[in-house]
C-alpha cells in the first residue's frame, strides 16, 4: 500500500474516523451467500461442520444442531444455534430439530450467564433476506447477551463496536464452561 494515499481515497472530510474492514464486503454484498433450498458449498454454516471446533469457533456440537460464535457479533459472546441440516425455514425443521435448537438455546444462555454474567438476552431468528437474515439459506437462532449500558455512545458516535477479547478466546471460555452432554 502507498504510504501516503492520494486524497481521493479518503472520501469527503467529516468528523468520523474510519475503521476499514474490507473483508466484510463478501458478507455485505452477499457474494458468498448460499441459495435457499439448495445444498451449497458456500454456506458458512455447512462449512463450519467440516472444520475443527477451535478453527470454526464452534462452542458445542449436539446430535442435530450446533452452537457457534457469530463472526460479526453484536455483543461479546453472540452465539448462533444452527441445525446441522441445510434448511432455511423454521417450519421445515423436524420436531427433534426444533427440540434440540431450543435446548441448545437454553444451554447457551446458561453458559453465557456463568461465563459473562449478562443482564439479559436478545433471542431471535430472521426468516428470509427481507427480514434481515444475512444467511437466509441456513436457519440460525441468535443468542445475544446484553448488559446495562452495552448500547453506549461508541457505536452511535464512534461508529465502532468494542469487543474485549478475541473471538477464539471467547470460544475457548464458553466451550470449557459447556456442561458434559446429558440425557435429553
Amino acid at each position: 500500500m502507498h504510504p501516503d494515499p492520494p486524497e481521493h481515497f479518503a472520501g469527503e472530510p467529516d468528523s468520523f474516523e474510519r475503521l476499514w474492514t474490507p473483508h466484510r464486503m463478501v458478507y455485505i454484498a452477499g457474494d458468498a451467500t448460499p441459495v435457499p433450498g439448495r445444498e451449497d458449498t458456500d454456506c458458512p454454516f455447512c462449512a463450519v461442520q467440516q472444520r475443527p471446533d477451535t478453527d470454526a469457533l464452534v462452542v458445542h456440537r449436539g446430535t442435530l444442531a450446533f452452537v457457534v460464535l457469530n463472526l460479526y457479533p453484536y455483543n461479546p459472546g453472540h452465539l448462533l444455534v444452527c441445525p446441522f441440516r441445510h434448511v432455511a425455514d423454521y417450519t421445515d425443521l423436524t420436531p427433534e430439530e426444533v427440540g434440540e435448537v431450543a435446548d441448545l438455546t437454553r444451554e447457551a444462555m446458561s453458559v453465557l450467564r456463568a461465563v459473562s454474567n449478562p443482564a439479559g438476552f436478545n433471542l431471535g431468528m430472521n426468516q428470509g433476506a427481507v427480514a434481515g437474515a444475512g444467511i437466509a439459506a441456513h436457519l440460525h437462532q441468535h443468542v445475544v447477551p446484553r448488559w446495562t449500558g452495552d448500547a453506549n455512545f461508541l457505536p452511535i458516535v464512534g461508529r465502532t463496536k468494542a469487543l474485549p477479547e478475541l473471538l477464539a478466546q471467547t470460544r475457548d471460555r464458553l466451550a470449557a464452561a459447556w456442561p458434559v452432554e446429558r440425557e435429553r
